[in-house]
């Protein structure tokens, strides 16, 4: 039992890691109405938070390096229990900001690339393919079954309860935290590179950014545009967000320059830029972006299919999407055992393809009422396929890159996984509600029952974009700006055909986007290189 009792405390870590966004999600609605502040705030605070990780996730490692592995993990988790503290504490928005955006995300990005150092540091070959496994497992485990803990408690009690629980989980790790064995500490700790770390922390910040803002202020064309003293930020008629990835990147060149230059002169840098020349490492950062890709933007989809479409409330959300989370977790179990028998390659391609049939098939069960089989069918494949990516990946990368360097290996996950989940969140957030907008405006134009000034009323009312709202919500909505009866049904009748055929194209993307990612895939080993 001792042996295995890292991981049982690494485990529980990546859990309540992972657990928050999954639950923030869900419990929107009542955190809007006890905060006393809008959807677009709270969900402000669940973009600062992956803003802050995947910008100071490099930098995170780094300390993990200079403090040792293991105080780097007691420290962060002790810091991101004070933020769960202050967020189940927070009277309103700006509290909220500070502990959950701000404290506890600080805390995950010492403790995330501590947790895949610490998994090297304590097992080796099939013991750490298999701890690899089930760390991935709880970190599926807390995506899916987020939403039914979150959801079952925001429905019962409050959504403050959750954070709460989160702080006696902590103060559970750090009292058992001493018992695990203790990765020896650096004996020449290297210095904090403050100007990469500066750089870096710019660079990633404006890329993820801007990615996260695209499905509200549009890639290209402006839509629901930010303003300073009433004036419209549109740098030469254009949306901020190419812009700020642009700026991103043309950051990420300077530090990557910055880094070269301390290394020619012999000074400790933030990165080594020999870890990125691995192969299987690049391949394994890909594919783990691709991952989360594919399943954060499934994470955008089916809530609002669920709880806008279907009427659903939080804690029946989460336990129609319960299924994934059982599935993703036996499929996390299993792959390392396969991973021996095919490779790690073949096992990524088969969690692929089973994501790209499940995507498919929750397109055709899109619809005004559910289709229970069907759906749960669906979300059992979606689950196999994400628990066989996420039993690999971390292993691959880990294993990939060498003993002395695997903070840093956990900090180019940490950072590929949230660029990945906020890529993710981005680009099928902007299939939904561009396809919701272009599909209403069409069906509302090409309706002979609509009246002219009221689809001139409608297309100046959505220039700026369009609301996700229940039809019932829609149709209220059209009565108090004047609507007859008889139009606000009409025009209700559109938007609700238009919302779902946004649906079923954001889950159409989801699939494409699996088959895509068979590209990343080529660079993980095989079965020869594995027995090798």
């Amino acid at each position: 039992m001792r042996k295995w009792l890292p991981l049982v405390i690494l485990a529980s870590a990546q859990f309540i890691m992972v657990l928050d966004s999954s639950v923030m999600n869900v419990s929107i609605s009542q955190i809007v109405e006890d905060l006393n502040t809008s959807v677009t705030g709270v969900q402000s605070a669940i973009t600062m938070y992956t803003l802050v990780m995947a910008a100071f996730m490099l930098v995170g490692a780094k300390l993990g390096d200079i403090l040792g592995r293991d105080r780097a993990f007691g420290v962060g988790l002790a810091v991101y229990g004070v933020g769960s503290l202050i967020t189940a504490l927070s009277p309103n928005l700006t509290v909220l900001l500070i502990g959950w955006s701000g404290i506890e995300g600080l805390g995950a990005v010492l403790v995330i690339p501590a947790i895949a150092a610490l998994i090297a540091a304590n097992y080796e070959g099939k013991e750490r393919a298999f701890a690899y496994g089930m760390i991935g497992g709880a970190a599926g485990a807390a995506i899916a079954a987020g939403p039914l803990i979150g959801g079952y408690v925001t429905t019962t009690w409050s959504w403050r309860y959750v954070f709460v629980g989160e702080v006696v989980v902590v103060i559970v790790v750090l009292a058992v935290h001493r018992f695990m064995e203790r990765a020896p500490k650096p004996e020449h700790p290297p210095k904090l590179d403050y100007g990469g770390a500066a750089l870096s922390a710019v660079a990633l910040g404006l890329i993820v950014f801007g990615i996260l803002k695209s499905s509200t202020w549009g890639w290209i064309r402006p839509i629901d545009t930010p303003t300073i003293d009433g004036h419209e930020i549109t740098p030469l008629g254009f949306s901020l967000v190419p812009f700020l990835i642009v700026g991103g990147f043309v950051v990420l060149g300077c530090f990557l320059a910055w880094e070269e230059r301390r290394e020619r002169l012999g000074q400790s840098t933030l990165l080594n830029r020999a870890l990125l020349k691995i192969e299987t490492l690049r391949g394994g950062l890909s594919s783990l972006s691709a991952q989360q890709l594919i399943v954060m933007g499934t994470f955008f989809v089916l809530p609002v299919y669920l709880q806008v479409v279907l009427g659903f409330d939080a804690f029946e959300t989460g336990k129609r999407l319960f299924p994934m989370s059982i599935s993703m977790l036996v499929a996390a179990v299993a792959g390392p055992k396969a991973a021996v028998r095919f490779g790690p390659r073949i096992v990524v391609q088969i969690g692929l393809g089973a994501m790209a049939i499940a995507a498919v098939v929750l397109v055709g069960t899109i619809d005004t009422t559910l289709n229970g089989t069907a759906f749960a069918v669906a979300l059992v494949f979606f689950g196999i396929g994400a628990g066989l990516l996420m039993s690999q990946l971390g292993n691959v990368i880990m294993s990939s890159a060498p003993p002395d360097e695997t903070n840093e290996a956990g900090g180019l996950q940490g950072t590929a996984q949230n660029l990945g989940a906020s890529l993710g969140t981005a680009l099928i957030g902007s299939v939904l509600l561009l396809g919701l907008l272009n599909g209403f405006n069409s069906r509302i134009q090409k309706n002979p029952d609509v009246p002219a000034d009221v689809k001139a009323q409608i297309s100046k009312a959505t220039e700026t974009g369009i609301p996700i709202i229940t039809t019932d919500q829609a149709d209220q909505a059209l009565r108090d700006a004047g609507l007859t009866s008889a139009d606000a049904t009409t025009v209700t009748n559109d938007y609700a055909d238009a919302q779902l055929n946004a649906l079923k194209t954001s889950m159409l993307a989801v699939a494409f986007l699996g088959v895509l990612s068979f590209w990343f895939t080529r660079r993980l080993p095989g079965k020869r290189e594995e027995a090798a």
